[in-house]
C-alpha cells in the first residue's frame, strides 16, 4: 500500500518531517547535541573555575589552601572577585617565613638545652644536661670560698626560670 500524503501538503517535504509513528531523527540529533553541549560547557566551566587552585597546587604554593577557599567562595556565592583574587594569589610567590623562623626556633631550643618541640615551661630533667655554652656556672673563686652544700645550682639561660631562686 502506498503512503498517502495529505491533500494540502506540498509535493516535496523536507527530510526532517517524519511520518506518523516513525522516529523523529531531528529531535534525537538535537537532544544529543544539546546534552553533549551542556555537558561540555559544564566541564569547561569547572576546569576554568578550578584554574587558580590547579596553578597553586602544581607550583606547591604555601597559600594553596587560601586559593582553594577563594575558589569555593566564588563557586557558591557567584562573586567573581573571589576567583580573581584566588587567581592573582596563585601566581604570586609569597616567601616562606616559617621555614627559616622554624630553624631559628629549633636552634635556640637546642642552645637552651630543650628537646626540639618541648614546652618551654617544663623544667629540665635531672638526668639531662644542657650544653655548657648555654649554662652559667658559679665562678671558681666563688665556689672555693663557700662550702659544697651552699653552692648555687646551675642556672639555665634562655627564658627559663632560674633554678637558684627556687
Amino acid at each position: 500500500m502506498a503512503e498517502q500524503v495529505h491533500s494540502v501538503a506540498t509535493d516535496h517535504l523536507p527530510w526532517f518531517i517524519t511520518a506518523p509513528g516513525d522516529t523523529d531523527v531531528l529531535a534525537v540529533v538535537t537532544a544529543i547535541i544539546l546534552g553533549v553541549s551542556v555537558f561540555g560547557f559544564g566541564i569547561l566551566f569547572l576546569r576554568l573555575h578550578t584554574l587558580p587552585e590547579r596553578v597553586a597546587h602544581k607550583a606547591h604554593k604555601i597559600q594553596f589552601e587560601i586559593v582553594a577557599i577563594l575558589g569555593l567562595l566564588a563557586l557558591f556565592t557567584h562573586m567573581h572577585i573571589f576567583w580573581v583574587a584566588g587567581l592573582i594569589l596563585a601566581f604570586i610567590d609569597i616567601p616562606d617565613f616559617g621555614g627559616f623562623l622554624g630553624r631559628i626556633a629549633r636552634s635556640v631550643e637546642r642552645m637552651a638545652g630543650l628537646k626540639p618541640g618541648a614546652d618551654a615551661d617544663e623544667p629540665l630533667e635531672a638526668g639531662s644536661a644542657a650544653p655548657s655554652a648555654t649554662m652559667e656556672t658559679v665562678p671558681e673563686s666563688h665556689a672555693n670560698s663557700e662550702s659544697s652544700s651552699s653552692k648555687k645550682p646551675i642556672r639555665a639561660v634562655g627564658g627559663r626560670k632560674e633554678l637558684d631562686h627556687v
